[in-house]
């Protein structure tokens, strides 16, 4: 799957991406959670690896909206 992404610098994306990557990622997480009841444990990491990357973006969205706000 597609988690795993190069770190950009700040400001070199707009948080419309960030905010696509996120929809992206959570997307691919979707898939994951069937296997992951049936026991795999491959899907298992892989969703593992997914939230931990949504929760990047997350926080990446949220700092760009708290910079948007203040200009």
């Amino acid at each position: 799957m597609g988690y795993v992404q190069a770190m950009k610098p700040p400001g070199s994306q707009g948080s419309q991406s960030t905010y696509t990557d996120l929809l992206s990622v959570i997307e691919e997480m979707g898939k994951e959670i069937r296997p992951t009841y049936a026991g795999s444990k491959s899907a298992m990491e892989r969703l593992k690896r997914g939230i931990i990357h949504a929760r990047a973006l997350v926080r990446e969205c949220l700092a760009e909206t708290e910079r948007n706000a203040r200009t």
